[in-house]
């Protein structure tokens, strides 16, 4: 049975029974300040567990993109190294959300492995959860007594808390689970050792495919336990460990998931797999980390420097690193491997192939942009070498160096005791070690937060957004709770009916006021923790269970309808202008700015960014009312041309807002101008890059770009001023610039030939010191680049170089040091090293290469010292 078959015959087996199949959601995820990546299938169901919403369905299914590289769950390190974990994998689950519980799960577990998947019934083990006496945790007995009609007692083992209680995080939703293995050893193996030793015992070939888990507690704050209202199902099978053991292979990495792409490598790098240990290793990284990389950018995250971008940026390092070091992949490789992906999972999630060009071309550009960080690392490491060669000391490099190398250019730890050995050198693991503990303790202190239990002051019977329509509204403050972070506390209130927009899509949080009697409470911003709106409070209400009246900043939220209403106005116009294969990629949007970041592989030409404006200003004259249709079918929406963006998350049901049905028609949660004239101006302020086939326009409209225009004008206005008030400023400004670069250009003529009388001065001063040419001298030059190029000039003349200027630059001091490149191998020298000692007499710093090397400093009256102490240094060398 082939993979594809496997995936469907799982939804098939569930729909069957009563479940409802359900998309996967992006493997972004947006809505939650507690996961950067849905790391789990029960992720988009978490609000349904937490009690925040109810269930449209009582049973669920779905195949869902799951990622796992940071926080608790990260397998980054085994990836590649083992044969069966994986960055981005699949998990398979169904879900009762107060329907079904044990004896359904099990049973339909059992039903689906053993008679439709066809795996010997005499290979599989069940744990289930033994028990915590430090928590009162009776033993799971239900769940065994319920395996007992398909296992033998010696195949049901009892498991930890660690393995056999799963809980969703510190806090909230959780239960006992029963995880189902399978023994895929050899009959001669299976003899030797039973299969019961090694369930859980981290063995390749005895694992773990399905786990079941009966979510029946919430955790609370204090850690305690309190059971659930209802009880509910949450299941996950690794879907690649599962085809592993349906196609009776050893390696998750052997099957038709994998293959492909591990053939198209190796044909690629003319390596076969299985013949070598580090180029297997090295062919699995490729084919598993494409994945992650290629689903994470089709769903919205770029790889950038922080958070949840730096952790893409990360793997796709990792995977390049790998290719360069073991397959011979000197030049871009993985950008190749997209349209391979794409194709294979095309059926199941098309998000990839309909974006295949932008992720290929993204992935490209991070690919050349690391290629050029391995150069500069290898070019340090070399540094790094001749310094230690040079000064005969330890062949070990420093924590502190390696640190700085993976820490500033990205260089992997494993890569640099790779090359260190190489050059017969090590590295000092320990002190790196401890330099990221320090890191990881400072990244630690500045996310932690504490937040209490909610507090419950009355019972929800829904809670209602109303700020589409008023912007004021009678609430109650449903539950509360305090939230401290860097020692400062707020409070956060949940109202049953709010006109406050919670920070989503791009739009920012509404402010306000609520307001009991003569109690007037800032709301300092409103978000959102999956689909629950939360208002955050500076204090409490002095009683909480009073009537409020909730009232937005009205200015504010004005304002950025204006801008977020551009932003519509704005993406339509780009596609005229640029093409369809436009497409947002991310916004900001507040009451000062809009910024939107679109697909696009160029920089905007000024013809193409004032069309732009143009359209937008002109369908801001037209004054076009806004058509908003709410609770439309998703399939309806999309056939009236609406524009979904990739790695959001929609229902069966979307809003719509539509500006003229043949010019922008959008599906979006945001609030809008009733009529595109209540913007009053918009104004593009700057186009920009953000990454590889990103572009980024930031404009300004209403108030600001009345305040932006007016500013300008105001420019010229003293600009004319300045220039006497021509007739035409744009003339006399270029008048001016070109008699500045006249001006210019005569005086590097005579800094050039300054320069050339005082090389000549110089040359006539060289000393022979045991074969080496000596100029050590101070030297009268008006700019830094004139020593500089003096330097280069005297090496261009004098072989066997030692080369010492001291000068008076602007008034202050500065050193140049110039070592030809043979002094710097056979007599260990190293200009950088030297001009660091220098820089002290003149209270400086500096560095360089060895050959070259420059200081600047602030005490002129050490230069003669200068002298001195490398007339020292050299006597002392040589």
């Amino acid at each position: 049975m082939d993979s594809k078959s496997i995936r469907q015959k799982f939804l098939d087996f569930f729909k069957e029974r009563g479940h409802h199949i359900v998309p996967s959601a992006p493997i972004v995820n947006k809505n939650d300040p507690t996961l950067m990546f849905t790391n789990a299938g029960m992720n988009q169901f978490k609000d349904i567990f937490l009690g925040n919403q109810p269930a449209k369905y009582k049973r669920i299914a779905d195949t869902q993109k799951c990622l796992r590289v940071s926080g608790k769950h990260n397998d980054l390190e085994e990836v590649g190294i083992d044969t069966y974990h994986h960055t981005m994998f699949e998990m398979l689950g169904n879900w009762s959300f107060g329907d079904y519980f044990k004896e359904e799960a099990i049973k339909w577990s059992w039903e689906l492995l053993t008679e439709e998947y066809k795996l010997p019934k005499e290979r599989i083990y069940a744990t289930v959860f033994g028990g915590d006496k430090g928590e009162n945790l009776e033993p799971d007995n239900e769940s065994l007594e319920l395996w007992l009609k398909y296992l033998p007692k010696e195949r049901i083992l009892y498991g930890s808390k660690k393995d056999n209680f799963w809980e969703m995080g510190d806090q909230g939703p959780c239960g006992p689970c029963t995880e189902i293995h399978i023994d895929l050893r050899t009959e001669e193996e299976i003899k030797k050792v039973p299969g019961r030793d090694r369930v859980n015992n981290d063995d390749p070939r005895v694992v773990e495919i399905w786990n079941n888990v009966f979510i029946q507690y919430n955790r609370k704050a204090d850690k305690s336990l309190e059971p659930l209202p209802e009880k509910h199902v949450d299941t996950g099978m690794g879907f690649e460990r599962l085809v592993m053991a349906i196609q009776a292979k050893t390696s998750n990495y052997d099957t038709d998931v994998f293959q492909p792409m591990i053939k198209f490598i190796g044909d690629a790098c003319g390596k076969t797999y299985g013949k070598d240990l580090k180029t297997d290793i090295a062919m699995r990284v490729l084919s598993d980390h494409i994945r992650a990389i290629s689903f994470t950018i089709a769903d919205g995250q770029l790889p950038g420097n922080a958070k949840a971008g730096y952790v893409i940026r990360r793997i796709l390092r990792r995977a390049v690193r790998y290719g360069y070091t073991f397959l011979g992949f000197k030049e871009p490789f993985l950008n190749k491997m997209v349209p391979v992906l794409a194709n294979q999972f095309a059926e199941v999630f098309p998000e990839l192939k309909a974006q295949q060009d932008f992720v290929q071309k993204v992935v490209l550009e991070e690919e050349i942009s690391f290629l050029r960080t391995l150069e500069i690392g290898l070019k340090k490491l070399e540094q790094i070498r001749v310094n230690i060669e040079t000064s005969k000391g330890s062949k070990v490099i420093d924590g502190k160096t390696v640190f700085e190398l993976y820490d500033t250019f990205g260089f992997p730890v494993d890569l640099t005791a790779l090359i260190a050995r190489e050059y017969g050198l090590e590295i000092d693991e320990a002190e790196f070690e401890k330099e990221m503990a320090v890191q990881k303790e400072r990244s630690r202190k500045d996310a932690a937060t504490e937040t209490t239990d909610w507090v419950l002051v009355r019972e929800e019977e829904g809670v209602e957004f109303v700020g589409y329509d008023h912007l004021r509204a009678k609430s109650k403050i449903v539950k509360y709770r305090k939230v401290t972070a860097k020692g400062k506390d707020q409070y956060q209130v949940v109202l049953d009916t709010t006109p406050f927009y919670a920070e989503s899509g791009g739009q920012a949080g509404d402010t306000g006021v609520l307001q009991s009697g003569k109690e007037k409470i800032q709301v300092l911003d409103t978000k959102k923790e999956n689909d629950l709106i939360i208002h955050i409070i500076d204090k409490l209400p002095t009683d909480v269970k009073a009537d409020f009246e909730a009232n937005v900043n009205e200015k504010k939220r004005l304002l950025t309808e204006n801008n977020h209403s551009a932003t519509h106005l704005l993406h339509a116009a780009l596609r005229d202008v640029l093409g369809t294969h436009v497409a947002q990629k991310g916004s900001l949007v507040n009451d000062k700015v809009l910024r939107f970041d679109f697909s696009h592989f160029s920089k905007m030409t000024p013809e193409e960014i004032e069309k732009v404006e143009k359209i937008v200003n002109a369908k801001i004259r037209e004054n076009i009312p806004l058509n908003e249709r709410r609770n439309v079918p998703i399939n309806e929406a999309k056939s009236l041309g609406a524009m979904a963006l990739f790695g959001e998350k929609y229902g069966e049901f979307v809003r719509v807002i539509t500006f003229d049905p043949s010019y922008s028609v959008e599906l979006c949660g945001g609030t809008h101008v009733s009529a595109t004239g209540k913007i009053g101006l918009f104004k593009i302020v700057s186009e920009s890059s953000v990454a590889a086939g990103v572009r980024r326009i930031e404009a300004i409209t209403a108030d600001e770009a009345e305040t932006f225009v007016d500013t300008q004008l105001s420019i010229i206005e003293k600009l004319k001023e300045v220039l006497k008030n021509p007739k035409d400023i744009l003339k006399a400004v270029e008048e001016l610039t070109a008699e500045k670069a006249k001006l210019q250009k005569q005086i590097d003529e005579y800094v050039s030939k300054e320069g050339q009388g005082i090389k000549e001065e110089l040359l006539k001063k060289v000393e022979t010191v045991d074969g080496i040419n000596v100029v050590i001298s101070r030297v009268d030059l008006s700019s830094a680049d004139a020593l500089k190029q003096l330097a280069y000039d005297v090496k261009a003349k004098v072989d066997n170089l030692f080369l010492v200027l001291a000068a008076k630059i602007e008034d202050k001091p500065q050193i140049a040091v110039m070592i030809s490149e043979n002094l710097v191998a056979d007599k260990k020298l190293h200009a950088g090293n030297l001009v660091k000692e220098l820089a002290k007499e003149i209270q400086g710093g500096g560095g360089g290469q060895p050959f070259f090397a420059t200081a600047g400093g602030k005490d002129l009256t050490g230069l003669d010292k200068v002298l001195l102490k490398a007339k020292g240094v050299l006597k002392e060398k040589v």
